[in-house]
C-alpha cells in the first residue's frame, strides 16, 4: 500500500511542478499567434509545391530515361 501512496505522491508532486512551470511561460498574444499561424499555413504550401514540382520533373526525367532505352 505504501509503494501506491508514494507513486500518487510522485505524481502529484510532477503536476505542480508542470503548473508551475506553465505559468512562468510566456504566452503570445492573440494577433501574434495568428500572424505565426499565418506563416506556418503559406510555408508549408510552398514546400508541398516545391516537392510537387521536384516530383513531376523526376517522375517526367525517369519517364524519358525509360522509353528511351
Amino acid at each position: 500500500m505504501s509503494k501506491i501512496k508514494d507513486q500518487v505522491k510522485s505524481v502529484k508532486t510532477y503536476w505542480n511542478e508542470v503548473v508551475t512551470e506553465t505559468r512562468k511561460c510566456n504566452w503570445p498574444e492573440r494577433k501574434e499567434l495568428i500572424e505565426s499561424t499565418i506563416v506556418v499555413i503559406v510555408a508549408v504550401l510552398l514546400l508541398s509545391a516545391f516537392v510537387g514540382v521536384c516530383d513531376k520533373v523526376l517522375l517526367t526525367s525517369l519517364k524519358l530515361l525509360i522509353n528511351a532505352g
